[in-house]
């Protein structure tokens, strides 16, 4: 590769032969390896879950926690409060710290004897601070001094920060912080699509293109740093060149260089890495964006230039190190000076390697592993039920794996001869959905895919007419409205037109929200009046499109097969079969989307779950399906809905003609949802904060705070997410698992050849570790991977939030979704657990198939268990 990464390798040869281990290679190749830091942020209106460290699942968990640490200072670990405060929830089980101390002391060699290592590995595993009055010692710091310098291998200093990190301009600001605000300023004119009224002129020559014609009228340079700027390159890639070779960037340095700038702003970076990706025309992109970046460091840097190159290895404190064996090894100073210079560099090396990273991570695993214990006490001590005879069932109901799911299926079962499913929430349709009257599409899938069909929503063409006149009018409106706030002089007039409205709308959104909100949408939906509708779901070549509309009669038969294996759903069909998407619904809220669907970009899954179920009843669908062996009865009817998860109610989407069997099963499940959404609320509600222990009625605060517009937490979304379960439902039925567990259902017999589980890791599995990791990553490291508290959020450019109008593009989930208050952590940060019902045979079949899941397990991004049919549990 160009430059030695500072990312460690996965060989342990030395540094200095690691300093020759490269080749020249093009910018381009360069690039795109550098950006193997940082991932695609998409705008938050169209919201995914992104597993931060994607790129760099190569190396283990602890490899990067010891990169991240030394190139920015972020712990990957949780801090002592989290862990202390796990603790007292009794979270953490001490039998599995002692036995995670004893691996570390067996597997790790020193000259130390063992009773004083025990005794200071116990010791500092309180995790208490060190006595400031002591590092403060005038005795510590003239024993530190006559010890000298501590030589460790492998503590060289090969981090590459920029250069102007280095540079203090002026009152101890860096020359980086200024280079930072000038490029989040030129990041946020030329993303806005949604917001600013004139458009950054000369778009259409890049970001890197138009960036370049307009410098040359920017204030915030110098006259005489403008006049340095018009003789530079034209093309982003020659700028780059350019730059690095003017700042004495060697080539061994390249791609270390390049992954410091995307590092310094990650968020502006990732939303221009996601830009690349999502059309040709702007492909390069991040090569732009890294192009303006070096140009304006290097304009900075220009009058300390050149830099003497300095090389200097790593210094290692002394002080804390003597301090920690004095307060913890029990050591006192008089008996440390009698100790020979080999024996204090021996105790010396044993406290630097015993440091916070190997503390915490010892902490961190005894937490997964209590969890881990006690969800196989819960799953093993419910496995006789599966030796039950099964019980007919009137419906059926597949739900998708989101944890939300999991408290409102075990409400729903309990109250009657109900079955539940889990399965994927976009239900194996790789749709693009265009809904009636609306002039935008939208990707119904996991971000991970791209969609392969359009479903179009139609009605008779005089409805249809009527509807988006209406409609049009709406939407004339709300556009009318902001293009007046954004004109000068129409601005001046807008107040007093508007102002008696929506100064009627505030009051009453303020202090009547629910009141409010009924009122806006009942008078919405009776203007707008929407007609009776039907899906285009026959293939379509009459309409221009860019994929094809519709399905061929051999996609609507695969598409319905393949998602009723996943299901698990071939045989025992009950008279209803209920399609379950799942929505949330909160007001005034810039992480609306986030609450939605963290797989599919805040997409909705009800329009998916009509899509299915209108295929599987479709006659020529079933008889197919019925040469495959999937032989659905004549009286089964599916139908579909939609699970709000921030008010746990279903609502129905789709009910064709019912058969008299189904009919039943129809108006037995409507007559026990209110007890099972205000049995649902009451136990999701428990679990919010400032909220009383007894709610004389459930289901009215939740829609109070889905419909007020100053809720900060509507919901807790995914958060306390720690387990993904692949099995039958009889493993799980009953279990209170807290709605901490994704649930997906898996039947080993069924799957002879693996695929089927081999799919459920490969989508599924990968949707839940991304969002179990950036739940991970805003609870650990908020400062760097959250963003922020959501009072003092900036919603910019229609594209993120920000903390004030100078800040990253912030990647992550607001400090509310993880906390219930400024001192009390909610999110558990574990890795996922993913537990599959499988003999053993099975799991090694499937590691060996996929060699990125056996990364993942072996390098620590995910743990692993099976229950094989024995009900024996194993861990891997």
């Amino acid at each position: 590769m160009s430059g030695t990464s500072t990312l460690p390798k996965e060989d342990t040869r030395k540094k200095d032969e690691r300093k020759t281990d490269y080749k020249v290679i093009g910018l381009d190749e360069c690039v795109q390896l550098a950006s193997r830091v940082i991932v695609p942020l998409s705008p938050i209106s169209t919201f995914a879950a992104r597993h931060p460290w994607e790129g760099l699942e190569e190396l283990t968990f602890d490899q990067v926690a010891d990169w991240l640490k030394k190139v920015e200072d972020v712990d990957l670990y949780p801090s002592p409060s989290l862990i202390l405060s796990a603790k007292e929830r009794d979270e953490i089980d001490r039998i599995f710290l002692e036995k995670g101390l004893e691996e570390w002391l067996n597997s790790y060699s020193f000259n130390v004897p063992r009773d004083m290592a025990e005794r200071f590995c116990r010791a500092s595993l309180k995790l208490d601070s060190l006595p400031s009055s002591l590092l403060a010692s005038p005795e510590l710091k003239e024993m530190a001094e006559s010890i000298g310098r501590l030589s460790i291998a492998g503590l060289e200093n090969d981090t590459m920060q920029p250069m102007s990190e280095h540079i203090e301009h002026k009152k101890g600001e860096t020359l980086a912080k200024i280079l930072d605000q000038l490029v989040i300023k030129w990041c946020k004119l030329y993303l806005d699509d949604a917001q600013a009224a004139w458009k950054m002129p000369s778009r259409d020559q890049g970001f890197y293109g138009a960036w370049r014609r307009l410098i040359q009228y920017d204030p915030a340079l110098t006259k005489y740093q403008r006049e340095r700027l018009k003789h530079w390159p034209k093309d982003a890639h020659s700028a780059i060149d350019t730059a690095l070779k003017a700042l004495n960037i060697l080539e061994s340095e390249k791609q270390t260089y390049l992954e410091g700038h995307l590092l310094a702003l990650p968020g502006w970076a990732g939303m221009m890495l996601w830009r690349s990706q999502q059309s040709t025309y702007e492909q390069s992109l991040l090569i732009d964006y890294l192009a303006v970046r070096l140009t304006i460091e290097w304009v900075l840097m220009k009058p300390y230039l050149p830099i003497p190159r300095k090389n200097v290895g790593k210094k290692i404190e002394l002080v804390p190190l003597l301090a920690s064996w004095i307060e913890w090894g029990g050591l006192t100073i008089k008996k440390w000076s009698t100790m020979s210079d080999h024996q204090q560099i021996d105790y010396l090396k044993f406290a630097y390697h015993f440091n916070n990273r190997i503390r915490y991570k010892i902490w961190l695993e005894a937490w997964e592993q209590t969890f881990e214990n006690q969800l196989a006490e819960k799953l093993i001590s419910k496995r006789q039920m599966e030796a039950e005879s099964a019980k007919a069932v009137v419906a059926q109901l597949a739900f998708c794996i989101d944890t939300r799911s999991e408290p409102f299926r075990r409400h729903l079962e309990k109250e009657g001869p109900f079955e539940t499913i889990g399965v994927a929430g976009f239900f194996g349709l790789p749709i693009l959905t265009s809904e009636l009257g609306s002039k935008h599409c939208h990707a119904s899938l996991p971000v991970m895919h791209n969609p392969q069909h359009k479903i179009i929503e139609t009605s008779n063409e005089t409805q249809r007419k009527s509807y988006q006149q209406r409609k049009q009018v709406v939407d004339s409106t709300g556009y009318t409205f902001k293009k007046m706030k954004q004109n000068v002089l129409a601005s001046l007039l807008l107040p007093e037109i508007s102002g008696p409205w929506l100064g009627l709308s505030m009051v009453s959104r303020s202090f009547i929200p629910r009141v409010a909100s009924r009122f806006i949408r009942r008078l919405r939906e009776t203007w707008l009046q929407k007609p009776d509708t039907e899906l285009q779901l026959e293939n379509n070549h009459d309409i221009e499109s860019e994929i094809p509309i519709g399905f061929t009669e051999e996609e609507r038969v695969s598409y319905a097969s393949q998602t009723l294996k996943m299901m698990g759903l071939t045989k025992n069909f009950a008279p209803l079969v209920v399609i379950c998407g799942h929505g949330s619904q909160s007001l005034n809220n810039p992480y609306a989307a986030s609450l939605e669907c963290g797989a599919c970009g805040g997409a909705a899954g009800g329009f998916n779950a009509r899509v299915l179920a209108t295929l599987c009843n479709l006659q020529e669908v079933r008889e197919k399906l019925s040469v495959e062996g999937i032989k659905i009865p004549e009286e089964t009817v599916f139908v579909a809905a939609e699970h709000q998860t921030t008010v746990d109610e279903l609502k129905w989407i789709y009910v064709p003609k019912l058969s008299n069997q189904a009919q039943d099963a129809f108006e037995r499940i409507k007559a026990v949802l209110p007890k099972v959404s205000h049995d649902a609320n009451e136990e999701r509600l428990a679990q919010l904060p400032n909220i009383k222990s007894h709610l004389k009625d459930p289901t009215e605060e939740a829609h109070r705070f889905a419909e007020d517009w100053s809720e900060i937490r509507p919901e807790w979304g995914l958060a306390r997410n720690a387990a993904f379960i692949i099995g039958k439902r009889q493993l799980t039925k009953d279990c209170h698992l807290e709605g901490r567990v994704f649930l997906h259902n898996y039947d080993w017999e069924q799957d002879q050849n693996g695929n089927l589980l081999s799919n459920i890791i490969a989508g599924p599995g990968t949707v839940a570790q991304w969002i179990n990791l950036q739940y991970y990553a805003s609870t650990v490291a908020p400062h760097y991977y959250g963003s922020g508290n959501k009072r003092t959020q900036t919603v910019t450019a229609g594209l993120g939030v920000m903390q004030g109008t100078a800040s990253d593009l912030l990647t992550g989930l607001p400090w509310q979704s993880v906390m219930e208050s400024d001192y009390k952590v909610y999110h558990a940060p574990l890795r996922l657990l993913i537990v599959i019902q499988a003999p053993r045979e099975y799991v090694e079949r499937l590691l060996k198939k996929d060699v990125a899941f056996h990364q993942k397990v072996k390098n620590g991004w995910i743990r692993l268990a099976s229950i094989d049919s024995e009900g024996c549990w194993e861990n891997w």
